[in-house]
């Protein structure tokens, strides 16, 4: 498969997720965490399908579309694993991260410290949406929506 079909269908994935399980968190209460703001694609859509959610984007720099770009009040900077460590507690219904390389060595990193805190952030019963597999015994992997393949993109409750 080449690269763009690849991107194609890890986007299509991330996008079918998430809308399937915006009525999962829509009636609990709880901030909404964004790992890994980007160009704010992803952060956009979340304030689509929940609105009037607070929504806290982690990034280590601003690269998102002024119109894609939270409220400096919900724009965290620098190093996602030093600077996330301060909101584990906060009781967030979803947490979403994407901050995944395709490299590897440089995942194999990412993984000893995300599932950590992606669990951390969660208040009990919230989803977690991930690129990477976060495996941690208080996330349990929910079934995927029909026509994702199974290691292109995450879903999990936090027990």
């Amino acid at each position: 498969m080449s690269r763009l079909d690849s991107f194609i269908r890890r986007l299509t994935a991330q996008r079918d997720i998430l809308n399937s399980i915006g009525a999962l968190v829509q009636d609990t209460d709880g901030p909404v965490l964004e790992f890994g703001l980007g160009n704010g694609r992803t952060y956009d859509h979340l304030r689509e399908l929940l609105p009037n959610r607070r929504i806290i984007a982690f990034d280590r720099e601003v690269h998102s579309y002024s119109a894609s770009t939270p409220p400096p009040e919900d724009m965290v900077t620098g190093d996602i694993r030093k600077s996330g460590r301060a909101f584990v507690g906060i009781g967030a219904v979803l947490a979403h991260a994407d901050i995944g390389t395709g490299h590897d060595e440089i995942d194999a990193v990412t993984l000893t410290w995300l599932p950590q805190l992606v669990a951390g952030v969660l208040k009990t019963g919230g989803i977690a949406v991930s690129g990477l597999p976060l495996d941690w015994p208080e996330l349990e992997p929910l079934p995927l929506p029909d026509g994702i393949k199974d290691g292109r993109y995450f879903l999990y409750r936090r027990k």
